[in-house]
């Protein structure tokens, strides 16, 4: 009798023990809100160099199929950005990063960047002063980008922290 009250509160022990391991484990995988914006800075940043490189590969990865495209001289939709830089018809050649906040939104992320752009439009030399809102949602382990607006301000704009 005593062994098989050993075994039942050994098994009871082992059960809890095991949940409490798990328990820790998802909590210390979990990121930070620091850490998230962290990521989507350096996510941001990455997109940046895809558009200069015209890493249309990459970009349809990052691009949600629904996300929206807010420029200048009109709004479209993935497809029609990504023709866009893949034939160079607007080549973003560089974007100096001269200021970012991220907001955070449960699986949502909002990113605000003061930005130079350095482009080619049409074949024009272009050298524009932007605030870029990028919208990510996070989508089992990957961020997509749901839209990117750009909004053309002087080089004085400041992004409130």
């Amino acid at each position: 009798m005593q062994t098989k009250t050993f075994i039942k509160s050994f098994l009871k022990a082992s059960i809890l023990g095991l949940c409490f391991l798990l328990f820790n484990i998802e909590i210390s995988e979990a990121q930070t809100p620091a850490r998230v914006e962290q990521q989507i800075i350096s996510l941001s940043k990455d997109k940046w160099q895809w558009m200069s490189d015209k890493n249309v590969d990459k970009l349809a990865q990052l691009f949600d199929d629904k996300a929206k495209f807010v420029h200048m001289s009109g709004t479209w939709k993935k497809g029609e950005e990504l023709e866009i830089i893949k034939t160079g018809s607007i080549w973003y050649k560089r974007a100096d990063v001269h200021d970012v906040v991220v907001e955070l939104f449960d699986d949502t992320a909002i990113i605000w960047s003061r930005i130079t752009l350095s482009a080619m439009v049409r074949g024009t030399e272009a050298n524009t002063e932007f605030t870029v809102t990028e919208v990510y949602k996070k989508k089992g382990k990957n961020w997509k980008m749901l839209a990117l607006t750009f909004s053309s301000v002087r080089d004085t704009h400041v992004i409130k922290h």
